[in-house]
């Protein structure tokens, strides 16, 4: 791993996202409509509520929908939206175990490049191009997955020295810069 992740900016649940590809999975299908924090801290939040230390892919495919999206829906949300997030976190999980024996490292062990990685996150439910090209930057980035031509894969969001998404934030000092690229490209997205 290059660096620590520092996601959420909580240590508890950054530690669960270093730890548990399947925890820092769900928090990149969180990451739309909330702030980067309540999103990468989400899993540690499922987890507590399930009273795991980790997430399971099978045990969160085999939760009463109803049942667990309550359990998204406590106060606090674990989403905007946890209702329906709950239902893409399940049929996140579901496609992991019916195509990866539940398990998400499945994923990029033994791909032999970028562009295949990119394919099987883009695969994924929930994960549109530019999240799967974000999440291979994550990957790359921050979890040491690189298999060639991963950076040309994750296009812009795999530059080096870059602060376009999650993958570049490394503490509140890179999280800042990533957020005024951000708020610049909305401003230029008005014009």
């Amino acid at each position: 791993m290059n660096a620590r992740l520092r996601l959420a900016q909580q240590p508890e649940a950054d530690a669960l996202l270093e730890r548990d590809p399947l925890a820092l999975m769900i928090g990149m299908l969180l990451d739309q409509q909330v702030p980067m924090e309540w999103a990468f801290s989400g899993p540690y939040t499922i987890a507590r509520r399930l009273g795991r230390d980790g997430l399971d892919a099978q045990e969160i495919a085999a939760q009463d929908p109803e049942r667990f999206a309550a359990l998204l829906s406590e106060k606090p949300a674990v989403h905007r939206y946890p209702g329906s997030m709950a239902g893409r976190i399940q049929q996140l999980c579901r496609y992991l175990v019916e195509h990866y024996d539940g398990d998400p490292t499945a994923l990029w062990r033994e791909v032999s490049s970028g562009q295949e990685l990119l394919r099987r996150l883009h695969e994924l439910p929930g994960f549109g191009k530019q999240k799967a090209q974000i999440f291979l930057a994550l990957l790359g980035k921050r979890m040491g997955v690189r298999p060639e031509g991963w950076r040309e894969a994750a296009g812009v969001y795999g530059e080096q020295d870059a602060y376009r998404s999650v993958a570049d934030i490394t503490g509140p000092e890179s999280l800042e810069k990533v957020r005024a690229h951000k708020q610049q490209l909305k401003r230029q997205a008005q014009k």
